[in-house]
This record gives C-alpha cells, structure tokens and sequence, in this order.
C-alpha cells in the first residue's frame, strides 16, 4: 500500500481555468464581485497547494442572487417557453458538460482529491441525468377529476419557484446535476451554492451554462462558507425550496430554518449503511463488493457500507479475503493510473477521521489496516474488529474509508442488527437465495437495497433517498417531481 508516484505540485495539471485573478459569483447571467471582496481559497488535498481563490458571497450577495431567480422565474423567456423548448435547453446542458468531461473531472480530482478515473465516471453520469431530465417537461401531466356535470374539474403541476441547491463536496459535479435536472425540468429557476471545499467545477460549469439558451438568472452560483453563504440561502424568504446533501446536523439546522416560512425540503443526508454477507454468498465477490463500499472514493461516500455483517459460520473466510482485497486498493496520485484512493478532502477532514481509530481502540477495538498512515492526507483501508452495537465507530458516521466487521447468526438477526441505526441511506446484501435476498431487503430500513451489488447508481430512473434521519424526500424517479412542483386544483363552472 504506497503512493505509487511522487507528488510534484508543478507537474500536476492546470486547466486553464484556475488562471486568472478570484473567482467571482454567477449572478443574472453576470460574474459578479462580492459586495465584501471577500475571497478564500481552495486547496488540492494531495499537494496543499493552493488552487484558486474563490468569491466568499455575503447576505447582500445571496440576496442579488435569489432577486435574480426571482426574476427569471417570473419572465416570458423562461416562465412562456414550451415544454419542448426546455428539454432543449437541458439537452445543450448535457452536450456542453460532455465536450469539457475532461476538464471538469481534472477539477474535481485537483479539488477534492478522486481518483481521475472515479471523477470521469461521475462526469458522465451527470451527462446522462441531464439527459434523463430532457425528456421531462413534455411528460408532466396534470388531471381531470369526476365532476358534475356542469363543473370542470383538472389539476395543474406547476413548479415552486426560486430552489436553494445545496451540494456536498465529495462529488461536486454529480450533485449539482442531481439538483439542476430536475428543478429546470420542472420550471424552477436555481440558486447554488457548492461545497467550500470543491467549488472549481460548479463554476466552471457556471461558465459552460452561459453559451447555451438557458436565459440570465434560471441559474445562479454563490460560493462561500455553509456558517454564512449556505445561512443566508437558507434563511432568504424568497427562496421556495431547499434542496440539500451533507451532514445530518446541517440537515437538521436546514430544516428547522425551514420552518419559520414553510420552505419546502429535500434533505440527502448521511449513512451508516450494513453489507451483510450470507453463508451461501459469493464470498470472493462480497468481499470485493465489502472493500469498495466503504474504501472507494476513499470512504467518503453517504453511501459507504461501514458496517459489515457476515454469518457467523463463514466469518474467518470472509475476512480473509476482506483483508486480502484491502491491500489490493493501492493509495496515490489521483492522476497516476494505478491508484484506487485519493486522500481526504481535507486536513480537517483527516484529522475528525483519523481520531475515530484513537476510539476504536479506546472502545476495545482491534484494528487491521492495509498500510501505515504518514502520507500527508492519505488514510489507507481499516478494518474494526471486536466492537459492540453500541460502539461510537459504529453508531457515528465516519465517512472515511473504515469499516467494523461484526456477525450475525440467521435473517431475522442480520435484519435487526442492519436496522439498529438512527440512519438509513442504503445497504448491500449478498447471497445467492432469492428468498433470502427478498425477506431481507424488505425487512431492512433503507431507502436503497442492493443485492450482490453496492452503490448501483441510476441516472434519474429509480427514487433515490433515505429512511429515518438520512434524509426526506427522494431525488431521481417519478417521485422528484412531486420534490420540484406543487399540484393546484382548477374547477371551473360552465
């Protein structure tokens, strides 16, 4: 497990667009300074080096932003245009976003330290959302209801209006398109803030956006800190909807603001999701798909399977094969071509996850890591051992590339220890009995049940979301346009 390139910040790649002076705020279809010319920079985890500096967007700033959604939402050249002619529009996001892949999926591994081969494949599943969300607008119906017969009764599936989209940093262009598609589809006009971590692509993107026909202000694009861009977007009064990924308690803080004015809510928030491997499973391919639910992406995943279960029965051979597929997933350069991990996003990052191993030993934990921490931000795969249910590693999400094996001895057991958490996102199920697969998979309490299968992701066709505190609502499938419109009631009286 080593880095298998020497770091050298001069050779890494340097797209053309962190040239230039600060970065500034997408605001009516214009780059705008802040009101404050307020800046912070962003950093590539794998070097330290500063990458850009970045516009910090204050409350005047926020409010400039949603006056233009508002704006855009209430003009003809959004409001009046066809369904056919919005689907056009998404289509031109698509293509634009597919011609500069490339560039964007070096943005995001240079901000937030993916692998590039992890980054292109996020980039092209975001083209295919856009893609999937191009056949939308001319497939929102409304109804008619029974009536009498002197009475005409329909119904209306309109959009909220102004949407806060508010994305993680831990793949920055996927959910940015997970919350664009949807709300233009639907006739939304947007204002996003990403991630202070990793804003380089939603600006970029920014950018792209401006040479489609997508008119002045439907998209706005504030960067800045969560404590005051993401508050002042949260608290705006004429912001309609809050779309948001991250942590449970900015969840929480979100949906409490969200309150005062009624906002409506889309809350993506975070995971403590089981693997659970039967007796009768491909262990060698469970074991593969163990490792990458909780190392891919370096663990930091809402998704990440960090709680691993086996049957009591194949537990030492399955943790054999755990380990042996540890060593295999090699940490380094996000450009090398033979690296499986990145490092962490961050220096704070690493050291919140690194003081959960200090934790696990403390609860009596025994630790197997496949490498020696030392590489600057790079933590190579752990597994925890010889902990409890009531163990902090596995009640708290680490989301980091660590995980805590544990067994269980039947069904209705691996059901009850895979549900015993305050959250559920997602799990992962592996046996080769289809009655097995299906009694567990309706027993679990999560929004995405995978079997011998992990993190399957859909471009927009199956509901995506989470049971109990990871989340409300559901992005992707038919039910995102419930998430995006209101349904207005028209009786008409002949």
């Amino acid at each position: 497990m080593t880095v298998p390139l020497t770091l050298d910040a001069s050779a890494r790649p340097a797209p053309a667009f962190l040239d230039g002076p600060a970065k500034k705020l997408l605001i009516d279809g214009a780059w705008t300074a802040p009101r404050s010319a307020a800046t912070f920079e962003t950093f590539d985890p794998a070097t330290g080096r500063a990458l850009a500096s970045i516009a910090s967007a204050g409350p005047e700033d926020v409010d400039l932003a949603v006056a233009a959604a508002r704006r855009a939402f209430e003009a003809p050249s959004w409001a009046d245009i066809t369904p056919y002619q919005r689907g056009k529009v998404l289509l031109q996001i698509a293509d634009v976003i597919e011609a500069h892949a490339e560039e964007l999926a070096v943005l995001d591994s240079l901000d937030m330290g993916g692998p590039l081969w992890m980054t292109r494949w996020l980039i092209d599943h975001s083209v295919e959302v856009f893609r999937h969300y191009a056949g939308w607008p001319t497939k929102i119906y409304g109804q008619t209801a029974p009536s009498d017969p002197a009475v005409f009764n329909y119904t209306l599936r309109q959009p909220l209006g102004v949407v806060g989209a508010i994305t993680a940093w831990n793949g920055p262009v996927l959910q940015l398109a997970w919350k664009l598609g949807p709300a233009l589809a639907t006739g939304n006009t947007v204002v996003a803030k990403p991630a202070a971590w990793s804003p380089l692509s939603a600006l970029r993107i920014g950018e792209l956006l401006l040479t489609t026909d997508l008119p002045p202000g439907v998209v706005n694009i504030v960067t800045g800190d969560g404590a005051v861009t993401g508050e002042a977007l949260t608290n705006h009064p004429d912001v309609d909807k809050i779309s948001f990924t991250g942590s449970l308690a900015v969840g929480k803080r979100i949906l409490e603001v969200s309150s005062r004015d009624l906002k409506r809510v889309t809350l993506e928030l975070g995971g403590k999701s089981p693997t659970i491997v039967f007796d009768d499973a491909d262990l060698e391919a469970a074991a593969k798909g163990a490792v990458a639910g909780f190392a891919q992406g370096s663990g930091e995943g809402c998704v990440a399977g960090t709680r691993i279960f086996v049957q009591e029965s194949v537990r030492e051979r399955f943790r054999e094969l755990l380990l042996q597929e540890m060593h295999a997933y090699t940490l380094g350069d996000p450009f090398h071509p033979g690296t499986r991990m990145g490092p962490l996003a961050s220096p704070e990052h690493f050291a919140r996850v690194a003081s959960y191993l200090d934790v696990a030993r403390e609860e009596g934990g025994t630790l197997e890591t496949a490498g020696e921490l030392g590489h600057g931000l790079y933590m190579p795969p752990t597994l925890i051992e010889n902990v409890g249910a009531d163990a902090r590693v596995v009640r708290e999400e680490i989301f980091g590339p660590v995980a805590s094996l544990m067994t269980f001895t039947d069904t209705g057991d691996a059901i009850a220890q895979g549900n015993d958490t305050i959250y559920g996102l997602s799990a992962s199920v592996w046996t080769t009995n289809l009655e097995r697969a299906h009694r567990t998979a309706t027993g679990l309490r999560a929004g995405t049940v995978w079997i011998n299968a992990y993190a399957d992701m859909s471009a927009g066709t199956v509901p995506f979301g989470g049971f109990k505190q990871s989340g409300l609502g559901r992005e992707h499938g038919i039910e995102v346009l419930d998430a995006y419109t209101e349904t207005k009631t028209v009786m008409v009286h002949l």
